[in-house]
């Protein structure tokens, strides 16, 4: 497994001084990245933050396993139902290892594709309902509160679908991932009668995709979770080391945390050259948004901190976003991610046209171009003052993503160290939840129920 990261383009030398971060500033900044790994390392091992043991739980990865054992072939679509983190990490493994849709190809019970319900607009869910067919659905409802609105009313859809075809056969087709023992979804689980899987209390939901929230549906797909685990065990110990080298994960942590408070860059743009890696940049952007963006930090002081991650694709948002990324506000750090090596070179005919535009194409590869597309807007980049980095991945496989996502949920852990706030709360979506549940009649929520109709009066001008 290889996953290297080159800050180069970040420094003062490349991007210049107003822009890069200066040698100088980078070796005073060590000791703090030091200081924060060993403070989240403290809070990791008294169990506060248990992400990092995730890759080390055998046993959840047998159980989960065992399962997908006992029910191949009884199905060819896993219809997952989550938002946010209880939905982001299986669609970056499905779309990292099978493909992105639409080219994953027919789907079969040898090989299921994976259907996301993760909003509530009512026409998204009514088409995917038409394009599955009950008796060859497996369910998975994935809510750690076990309340989440969304989820529990798309699933409730989904349920009673099942039942006008499977009748009483439809509690063996679905399994539910929650909060062992709370919550009103594993109440119902119980009480029905589905298989069910557990979430860590101190696991959040941004950092949940090793655990079975992402573990299950990708087991069920067909990904390899032994070597996925594998991989990011692997960087868990790399992000453990007090080397800036060796730990890639607190180096680029460091990195971004000079550039946004020495440089005064408040946009992340995550630009993956790679197809592959596009539903992990959503991924990443949940991750990197909800963690790092508080009002206050960990004294209780007003802050309003944070970076705002931006996902790009490579090469296609070159002709879309790149103009402004050159020549609008130098407000952004650009994080490239490259993959070293493709499962095809996707190989160009060497026939020739006495046509300047074919002709220099011609014999060479489209992973050539990609690559050259990265390098070369990496330079122009650089060139314009607008610092850059770039993680580079051998290929794009099981051990490999494990890796990557393991790697970038310790410098997001990092970075909320080095920034002194709690990068594991969500306080600021907690409010939006609150009137939605109050607008919806659940009860409990009188009060906020009330505010809402005062905020209606202010809008109104009453």
């Amino acid at each position: 497994m290889s996953i290297h990261f080159d800050h180069k383009n970040l420094m003062a030398g490349m991007a210049g001084k107003a822009n890069g971060i200066t040698p100088a500033e980078y070796e005073r900044a060590q000791p703090r990245a030091f200081k924060a790994l060993a403070a989240f390392r403290k809070l990791s091992e008294t169990g506060r933050y248990g992400f990092p043991h995730l890759p080390f739980q055998k046993g959840v990865i047998q159980d989960v396993r065992k399962y997908v054992d006992s029910v191949r072939g009884g199905y060819d679509t896993v219809c997952l139902v989550g938002i946010g983190g209880s939905a982001l990490g299986a669609w970056a493994l499905d779309c990292g290892i099978r493909g992105p849709h639409p080219v994953q190809g027919a789907f079969t019970p040898e090989r299921p594709r994976l259907v996301i319900l993760d909003n509530v607009d009512p026409g998204f869910t009514q088409a995917a309902l038409d394009s599955m067919d009950p008796q060859r659905t497996l369910a998975v409802v994935v809510a750690k509160s076990g309340g989440t609105a969304e989820t529990v009313s798309t699933f409730l859809i989904l349920r009673e679908w099942l039942e006008r075809g499977l009748g009483a056969e439809t509690p063996r087709r679905i399994a539910a991932v929650t909060t062992e023992g709370k919550g009103d979804l594993f109440s119902l689980a119980r009480a029905e009668g589905y298989r069910t899987f557990g979430i860590p209390e101190n696991v959040g939901g941004r950092f949940s995709v090793l655990s079975p929230v992402g573990l299950l549906p990708a087991a069920l797909i067909g990904i390899d979770i032994g070597k996925l685990t594998r991989g990011a065990a692997a960087m868990t110990h790399r992000c453990w080391q007090e080397d800036l080298e060796e730990n890639i994960a607190l180096r680029a942590a460091l990195c971004h945390w000079l550039i946004l408070m020495r440089k005064a860059k408040p946009i992340q743009v995550a630009f993956p050259y790679s197809n592959h890696l596009w539903g992990t940049a959503f991924w990443f952007r949940q991750l990197w948004a909800e963690s790092l963006g508080k009002a206050r930090n960990r004294a209780g002081e007003v802050v309003h901190t944070g970076q705002t991650p931006v996902a790009a694709l490579g090469t296609t948002d070159q002709h879309s976003q790149v103009q402004l990324y050159i020549e609008g506000p130098n407000d952004k750090v650009f994080t490239f991610w490259a993959v070293e090596r493709f499962s095809s070179s996707g190989k160009i005919p060497a026939g020739r046209f006495g046509l300047p535009a074919f002709d220099a194409l011609a014999g060479k590869s489209l992973a050539k171009l990609l690559d050259a597309e990265r390098r070369a807007t990496a330079a122009a980049l650089a060139e314009e003052g607008r610092p850059n980095c770039t993680f580079t991945l051998d290929r794009v496989d099981e051990e490999h993503l494990g890796a990557f996502l393991q790697m970038m949920e310790f410098e997001t852990a990092f970075m909320g160290e080095l920034l002194g706030i709690d990068a594991f709360d969500q306080p600021g979506v907690e409010l939006g939840k609150k009137f939605t549940f109050a607008l919806m009649g659940r009860e409990g929520y009188e009060e906020y129920r009330e505010r809402f109709e005062k905020y209606e009066k202010k809008r109104a001008g009453e």
